[in-house]
């Protein structure tokens, strides 16, 4: 991002200065080639849409390269590293993600160290192969895996937290990859990208006193398909029975309700622990274990892209496609 001279406000950055904004970019052992997706957009505008060409970039473009580097806004940046995580099967490269809580133009940017780190680390190899090979999120000296991750904070360098898996790599003098947290595809599986999502996702946060009409709006709304639900603690919602017969007739109608804990600090849903959550599990709600938000919902939208029967969406739901949940 980079300071509009006349509002003061922050715009997209172009590329074509740089090497002026980084010119220790030559210090980098790799030949580096710099691709716009035009038009650019503020990371408030991603979608589906755009989800899916960057998803085509990345697959047009995947024999040319050993490793893609993703400049992004932060506010959304966790939203398309699980897109992306999703939307390219059998990874076999690095696909990083980074960008920076202040713009390039100014003194205490940290956009500079995080553009340099990412492209160092996508430029990795031992044994001929690529240390990483999935979509990731490298800021403020950590690679996180992508689709674990959220934005924990607006103001800080480190802006995004993991709270059920570790960081996967630390970046102090050097560069200290845990091989172990690794995600790795079976050898030899072909690599392919996905063009198909379909966002008539909702979400739905429950709170103390949520109105029943509009839990009844909500699951009436034309075409919807799928609602990922924050629940309290492990899983618990209300259990009225105005709230239970509304669950009930969105799943008769087959409609697709995932269960995630609306605790940002760690933990997951265990809807068999309380009464409260055995009864949304006895409804049929899918269980999204230790999901993140920002992967329930787009692994959603990337499987009703893929599906028309609400079944196996929910099957697919519940089993761990690019290690976005904790299977144990």
């Amino acid at each position: 991002m980079m300071v509009d001279p006349d509002s003061k406000a922050l715009k997209p950055f172009e590329f074509k200065n740089i090497h002026q904004q980084l010119p220790m970019l030559h210090l980098i052992e790799a030949d580096i080639t710099f691709k716009e997706m035009l038009p650019l957009i503020d990371s408030s505008d991603t979608n589906p849409d755009f989800w899916i060409r960057l998803a085509r970039m990345v697959g047009e473009n995947y024999d040319l390269y050993d490793g893609f580097v993703i400049l992004h806004g932060t506010d959304t940046m966790a939203y398309t590293a699980s897109a992306l995580s999703f939307l390219l099967d059998n990874l076999s490269k690095p696909v990083i993600l980074t960008g920076a809580q202040l713009p390039l133009g100014v003194i205490r940017t940290d956009g500079r160290r995080n553009i340099l780190n990412a492209i160092a680390i996508a430029a990795e190899y031992v044994d001929n192969r690529p240390v990483i090979q999935e979509v990731c999120i490298y800021f403020q000296n950590n690679l996180y895996r992508g689709n674990r991750t959220y934005k924990d904070n607006a103001s800080r360098f480190n802006a995004f937290y993991s709270p059920n898996y570790p960081i996967i790599a630390e970046v102090n003098t050097t560069a200290e990859f845990h091989t172990n947290l690794l995600h790795y595809e079976e050898p030899g599986a072909p690599f392919r990208y996905y063009t198909h999502m379909d966002s008539h996702v909702a979400l739905i946060k429950i709170y103390p006193g949520i109105s029943i009409e509009f839990m009844r709006n909500v699951f009436n709304t034309p075409g919807l398909r799928a609602v990922v639900m924050e629940t309290f603690g492990v899983g618990n919602a209300p259990t009225t029975p105005e709230f239970t017969r509304i669950l009930q007739e969105a799943v008769a109608k087959g409609i697709v309700i995932v269960n995630v804990t609306q605790c940002k600090g760690g933990g997951g849903v265990q809807m068999g622990r309380y009464e409260a959550g055995k009864n949304l599990a006895d409804i049929g709600i899918t269980s999204g274990r230790d999901m993140t938000t920002e992967a329930a919902i787009t692994k959603l939208m990337f499987l009703l892209g893929q599906y028309d029967n609400p079944e196996e969406v929910r099957q697919q739901m519940e089993t761990s496609l690019r290690g976005e949940m904790t299977m144990d």
